[in-house]
Protein backbone atom coordinates (compact mmCIF):
# COMPACT_ATOMS: atom_id res chain seq x y z
CA UNK A 1 0.00 0.00 0.00
CA UNK A 2 1.28 3.53 -1.02
CA UNK A 3 2.28 5.40 1.98
CA UNK A 4 0.67 9.16 2.51
CA UNK A 5 2.79 12.08 1.67
CA UNK A 6 4.53 13.60 4.58
CA UNK A 7 2.50 16.78 3.67
CA UNK A 8 -0.88 15.32 3.58
CA UNK A 9 -0.67 12.91 6.86
CA UNK A 10 0.60 16.38 8.80
CA UNK A 11 -2.20 18.34 7.20
CA UNK A 12 -5.07 15.82 7.88
CA UNK A 13 -3.42 15.20 11.41
CA UNK A 14 -3.54 18.95 11.96
CA UNK A 15 -7.14 19.56 10.92
CA UNK A 16 -8.27 16.38 13.01
CA UNK A 17 -6.74 18.21 16.09
CA UNK A 18 -8.91 21.23 15.31
CA UNK A 19 -12.23 18.64 16.14
CA UNK A 20 -13.53 20.17 19.12
CA UNK A 21 -16.56 16.94 19.00
CA UNK A 22 -13.51 14.69 18.59
CA UNK A 23 -11.53 15.88 21.20
CA UNK A 24 -14.26 16.31 23.59
CA UNK A 25 -15.10 12.50 22.89
CA UNK A 26 -11.39 11.50 23.35
CA UNK A 27 -10.88 10.39 19.98
CA UNK A 28 -7.74 9.21 18.34
CA UNK A 29 -6.31 8.77 15.02
CA UNK A 30 -5.34 5.07 14.77
CA UNK A 31 -4.76 4.56 11.20
CA UNK A 32 -4.08 6.95 8.30
CA UNK A 33 -3.70 5.80 4.99
CA UNK A 34 -4.51 7.01 1.39
CA UNK A 35 -8.35 7.04 1.04
CA UNK A 36 -8.60 5.28 4.27
CA UNK A 37 -8.82 6.58 8.41
CA UNK A 38 -9.30 4.65 11.51
CA UNK A 39 -10.52 6.66 14.31
CA UNK A 40 -10.98 5.34 18.04
CA UNK A 41 -12.71 6.65 21.13
CA UNK A 42 -14.03 5.72 24.64
CA UNK A 43 -17.62 5.23 25.03
CA UNK A 44 -17.50 8.47 27.94
CA UNK A 45 -20.49 8.50 30.22
CA UNK A 46 -21.20 11.82 28.40
CA UNK A 47 -21.91 10.10 25.25
CA UNK A 48 -23.86 7.31 27.04
CA UNK A 49 -27.79 7.48 25.96
CA UNK A 50 -30.17 6.49 28.73
CA UNK A 51 -30.08 2.85 28.35
CA UNK A 52 -26.12 3.06 29.02
CA UNK A 53 -24.81 2.04 25.65
CA UNK A 54 -23.06 4.98 23.60
CA UNK A 55 -25.16 7.01 22.07
CA UNK A 56 -25.97 7.36 18.22
CA UNK A 57 -24.49 10.45 17.99
CA UNK A 58 -21.51 9.51 19.48
CA UNK A 59 -21.68 6.86 16.52
CA UNK A 60 -22.79 9.18 13.65
CA UNK A 61 -19.99 11.61 14.47
CA UNK A 62 -17.36 9.04 14.72
CA UNK A 63 -18.07 7.31 11.39
CA UNK A 64 -18.66 10.96 9.47
CA UNK A 65 -15.10 12.02 11.00
CA UNK A 66 -13.28 8.54 9.70
CA UNK A 67 -15.11 9.16 6.26
CA UNK A 68 -14.51 12.51 5.73
CA UNK A 69 -10.53 12.12 7.06
CA UNK A 70 -10.03 9.28 4.69
CA UNK A 71 -11.31 11.43 1.69
CA UNK A 72 -9.11 14.65 2.84
CA UNK A 73 -5.81 11.78 2.40
CA UNK A 74 -6.70 11.76 -1.06
CA UNK A 75 -7.76 15.32 -2.21
CA UNK A 76 -5.21 18.28 -2.70
CA UNK A 77 -3.08 19.98 -0.55
CA UNK A 78 -4.67 23.12 -0.16
CA UNK A 79 -7.94 21.36 0.25
CA UNK A 80 -10.42 20.66 3.59
CA UNK A 81 -12.76 18.86 3.51
CA UNK A 82 -17.02 18.82 4.37
CA UNK A 83 -19.48 16.74 4.60
CA UNK A 84 -22.74 16.77 1.86
CA UNK A 85 -24.35 14.46 2.59
CA UNK A 86 -24.44 11.14 5.13
CA UNK A 87 -26.74 8.22 5.26
CA UNK A 88 -26.37 5.81 8.95
CA UNK A 89 -27.54 2.36 9.17
CA UNK A 90 -27.39 1.72 13.60
CA UNK A 91 -27.25 -2.14 13.45
CA UNK A 92 -26.94 -2.96 17.40
CA UNK A 93 -26.91 -0.66 20.44
CA UNK A 94 -23.27 0.35 21.06
CA UNK A 95 -22.36 -1.19 24.12
CA UNK A 96 -18.91 -1.75 24.85
CA UNK A 97 -15.74 0.23 25.90
CA UNK A 98 -14.84 1.76 22.76
CA UNK A 99 -15.83 2.68 19.67
CA UNK A 100 -13.73 2.14 16.28
CA UNK A 101 -14.74 3.91 12.94
CA UNK A 102 -13.06 2.84 9.77
CA UNK A 103 -13.58 5.00 6.99
CA UNK A 104 -13.01 4.60 3.12
CA UNK A 105 -13.25 6.19 -0.19
CA UNK A 106 -15.56 4.48 -2.48
CA UNK A 107 -14.57 6.77 -5.55
CA UNK A 108 -12.97 9.56 -5.14
CA UNK A 109 -13.00 12.61 -7.70
CA UNK A 110 -12.17 16.16 -8.05
CA UNK A 111 -15.80 17.95 -6.87
CA UNK A 112 -17.25 14.93 -4.83
CA UNK A 113 -15.87 11.77 -3.08
CA UNK A 114 -18.14 8.63 -2.34
CA UNK A 115 -17.09 7.24 1.18
CA UNK A 116 -18.28 4.92 3.49
CA UNK A 117 -17.48 3.80 7.42
CA UNK A 118 -17.98 0.79 9.84
CA UNK A 119 -18.32 1.90 13.21
CA UNK A 120 -17.56 -1.19 15.67
CA UNK A 121 -17.72 -1.40 19.45
CA UNK A 122 -15.09 -2.87 21.17
CA UNK A 123 -15.64 -4.96 24.60
CA UNK A 124 -12.83 -6.69 25.89
CA UNK A 125 -11.26 -7.12 22.51
CA UNK A 126 -13.96 -8.34 20.81
CA UNK A 127 -15.67 -6.02 18.32
CA UNK A 128 -19.22 -5.89 17.46
CA UNK A 129 -20.36 -4.00 14.25
CA UNK A 130 -22.90 -1.18 15.23
CA UNK A 131 -23.37 0.53 12.70
CA UNK A 132 -22.48 1.75 8.64
CA UNK A 133 -22.35 5.08 7.09
CA UNK A 134 -22.42 6.12 3.18
CA UNK A 135 -22.24 9.76 2.07
CA UNK A 136 -20.16 12.52 -0.11
CA UNK A 137 -17.52 14.65 0.69
CA UNK A 138 -16.21 17.76 -1.22
CA UNK A 139 -13.23 19.66 -0.91
CA UNK A 140 -13.18 23.30 0.10
CA UNK A 141 -10.87 25.79 0.16
CA UNK A 142 -11.30 29.09 3.13
CA UNK A 143 -12.76 31.29 -0.02
CA UNK A 144 -15.35 28.70 -0.18
CA UNK A 145 -16.16 28.17 3.33
CA UNK A 146 -17.17 32.05 3.21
Amino acid sequence: MTALSPAIDRKTRDSFARQALMTTFGATIADLAPGACTLSAPILPIARQQHGVGHAGLTFALGDTAAGYAALTLMAEEAEVMTVEMKINLLAPAQGDRLIAEGRVIRPGRRISVVTAEVFAEAAGDRALVAILQGTMVPVTARSRT
